[in-house]
């Protein structure tokens, strides 16, 4: 309930107090000249208040971006083991730059200039940042103040909800033809024995880099013919089908390990995956593939599969996709085999 009170200052002046009651013995008053100003002030506190939205004002006046991320880094950032790492090192560019703004008074316009700056100065590599870069940063400084306003009431609105994403180039896709790819297979056999496998393990089932590295023995099941994954990326456990060459490859491999937490591919002191990238570099260099990367053997497994006739749902489903258009990139491959599908269909119609 508000009260106005009618004050008389020692000239004679008038002015009028408003005082509204926040609950729990605590209260806030603002002195006005006119009474019609101190009754708005009121009617407007006390409907923030029926919105929870004055508590929030009042603590994002108090609390600082610089105090949300250390909330977010301590809270937050230990759920999200995957991406920690690097979302650390974007929360610490937001802190150099804007730290020290109050989250009440952080605006869409400072956001967008300090994205400015983000893209006109280099990143780790020595290069200009590009704009799928600044939309990473964006989203975690995004889901940082959505964290703020549903959880911990600090902000009634995310200013970066009223920034617009950045148009993003088409992402690097790399496909090896079915002889490049023996090739690579055929060079790394010599090199290392755990290389050639983990390529075999890629080419043949789509499986990413970190998937196969951190497989342990226990995930496969060769009865089965699965791989069973469930740290992935997306979140989700799959299923990943063994068969064929990959499969006799990985069996003959597993005969010597019997502890299901055992990693598949171990470095020398068996604790921790081996380091692949320096044999991988040998490899692709001695197969004249310069510039290809481990994730482009998933890209050509896809190829392979929508080439040799499986549809984009099952792609999509053995690679683990959580979204159809993320399959949608194979489907030129699938052409060939649609046609054959539409000339069966005619040669029924035909007879």
């Amino acid at each position: 309930m508000a009260t106005i009170e009618l004050r008389r200052l020692s000239d004679d002046t008038i002015s009028y107090r408003a005082r509204v009651r926040l609950g729990r013995g605590r209260s806030a008053s603002a002195t006005f000249k006119r009474k019609s100003d101190a009754v708005r002030w009121a009617q407007q506190t006390e409907s923030d208040l029926r919105r929870n939205r004055y508590f929030r004002h009042e603590a994002g006046q108090r609390v600082s971006l610089d105090d949300a991320i250390d909330r977010y880094e301590r809270e937050i950032l230990p759920r999200k083991p995957r991406t920690a790492r690097y979302q650390r090192v974007q929360l610490k560019w937001w802190r150099k730059h804007l730290g020290s703004v109050r989250l009440g008074e952080l605006t869409t316009g400072m956001i967008s200039e300090a994205r400015s700056t983000l893209l006109s100065t280099a990143g780790t590599t020595k290069r200009k940042r590009g704009s799928s870069t600044a939309n990473r940063y964006l989203a975690v400084l995004s889901h940082l103040l959505n964290t703020s306003v549903r959880e911990w009431e600090w902000l009634d609105a995310n200013p970066v909800s009223r920034l617009s994403k950045l148009r993003e180039p088409r992402g690097r896709e790399v496909f090896l033809s079915e002889h490049d790819a023996r090739r690579l297979l055929d060079v790394c056999k010599p090199l290392d024995a755990r290389l050639h496998l983990a390529v075999l393990l890629a080419l043949s089932t789509g499986m990413r880099r970190s998937e196969i590295l951190t497989l342990r023995r226990g995930q496969v099941d060769l009865d089965r013919n699965f791989i069973y994954l469930d740290d992935t990326k997306n979140g989700e456990r799959r299923g990943v089908p063994l068969a064929g060459v990959a499969r006799a490859a990985l069996s003959s491999w597993l005969s010597t390990i019997d502890d299901p937490q055992s990693l598949v591919f171990p470095a020398s002191s068996g604790s921790k995956p081996f380091e692949i990238r320096s044999g991988w570099e040998k490899a692709v260099n001695a197969a004249a593939l310069a510039g290809l990367r481990f994730h482009d053997l998933r890209h050509t497994a896809a190829s392979l599969l929508a080439k040799d006739g499986a549809s984009l749902p099952e792609i999509g489903a053995i690679l683990g996709h959580k979204s159809p258009m993320m399959t949608k990139r194979y489907a030129h491959f699938a052409q060939a085999h649609l046609q054959s599908v539409v000339a069966r269909m005619n040669e029924r119609l035909g007879r």
